[in-house]
């Protein structure tokens, strides 16, 4: 499981682009997202770095959480 702080997620319409895109590197990734927190959580095989990759590129600055 990944997770990642994305502060500005704040609806339902991020958690949908934040989750297409993570989807697209790995069709298969659960995605759960905590708009209270704006926090993500990512199960998937794609290493943090390409996903954190993805969901800028989606527009949405995010830092990985170790």
């Amino acid at each position: 499981m990944q997770d990642f702080d994305i502060p500005d997620m704040s609806c339902g319409h991020c958690v949908r682009t934040i989750t297409q895109a993570v989807q697209a590197l790995d069709p298969t990734a659960e995605v759960k997202a905590d708009l209270a927190t704006r926090r993500l959580r990512v199960a998937s095989t794609t290493d943090a770095t390409s996903l954190s990759a993805a969901i800028t590129a989606a527009g949405y600055a995010n830092t990985t959480r170790g």
